[in-house]
């Protein structure tokens, strides 16, 4: 990020937070001793403010210095991934699709799937890493789910939540079924 940047988002920034707080211009300039003409100036765009009149009004807004001036944080945010964006990993020879919803960098720790299962569509998983479980939500149709030797059955809004250090297997039965699976690492 260039000076530029952060010169460019600041404003908007500064007024996110002084309006957040509920404070007047009039009540910024008792808090930081900087002048409401020049916050306001500052708010506007107009005028670049000093490393001290920019530590004096983020602490009297009460906000991060490094966050007023850095990248966005999550909460700045909302991402949207469509669903031609989100990538999918065809089974054709198990009957079995796997979109993954999670982003990338959850990878391993938690991550999310739909599956969508054709009849008699199945999922055969070797074991994760030692203490990973899953949930398994169905939406549509019925599944079967075992986990080493034990087994379960769920339909429509059912939940399955068991080990996945272990072999463990997901398939449909009676016709096609969609499901979200959850895979957190303990």
């Amino acid at each position: 990020m260039t000076d530029a940047d952060i010169l460019a988002r600041l404003p908007e920034r500064l007024k996110k937070a002084r309006r957040a707080q509920g404070l007047s211009l009039e009540a910024v300039e008792r808090l930081s001793g900087v002048s409401r003409s020049m916050v306001s100036q500052i708010e506007r765009g107009e005028s670049n403010p000093t490393v001290a009149t920019l530590f004096n009004l983020t602490r009297a807004l009460k906000v991060d210095f490094a966050g007023l001036l850095g990248e966005e944080t999550a909460e700045d945010r909302v991402e949207i991934v469509h669903e031609d964006q989100t990538p999918a990993l065809d089974r054709a020879g198990d009957g079995c699709r796997i979109r993954i919803l999670s982003p990338p960098q959850d990878t391993g720790r938690f991550e999310v799937y739909e599956l969508i299962f054709a009849d008699g569509g199945r999922l055969e998983s070797k074991p994760h890493e030692r203490g990973t479980r899953e949930q398994l939500i169905a939406e549509e149709g019925a599944l079967e789910v075992t986990s080493g030797v034990a087994k379960g059955t769920i339909s429509k809004g059912g939940t399955a939540r068991y080990a996945a250090d272990v072999p463990h297997c997901i398939e449909a039965l009676d016709g096609p079924a969609r499901a979200i699976l959850m895979v957190v690492k303990f």
